[in-house]
């Protein structure tokens, strides 16, 4: 007998599809985080494009790491060793809709918290 596939309850870790790390950085820590992603790219995760200016919720110049949640357990302690004193926020992206929960509600920070941009989310279903 084949067994039932279980439908993730509301709070259920099977919710989370995926996981985003914002690496965060200015003109002076740059060539930081330039050192920093070319180590992530070791992972299986795909890292996304240079943003130098705030883009959506993030008030601060960024890239972002996305990544499975198989990944999670590797990626995460290497980014708390090997972030060289940069911000990053760590969140999941659950698919509910509440993309403002998942960068603020169920997130995690290493380094300092910074401002995230709560307009961005207006409309969103947050």
């Amino acid at each position: 007998m084949a067994a039932k596939r279980r439908k993730p309850k509301a709070n259920d870790p099977a919710k989370i599809g995926k996981y985003h790390a914002h690496v965060y950085y200015d003109p002076d820590t740059r060539k930081t985080a330039a050192h920093v992603r070319k180590g992530l790219e070791k992972f299986n995760a795909v890292v996304g494009s240079w943003h130098d200016e705030p883009v959506g919720p993030h008030t601060k110049g960024m890239y972002q790491v996305e990544f499975s949640p198989k990944e999670f357990s590797a990626i995460v302690p290497w980014l708390m060793l090997n972030r060289e004193g940069l911000d990053v926020l760590v969140h999941p992206s659950t698919n509910s809709g509440d993309g403002y929960g998942d960068h603020t509600v169920r997130s995690l920070w290493l380094g300092n918290r910074l401002e995230i941009n709560k307009n961005a989310f207006e409309g969103r279903g947050s």
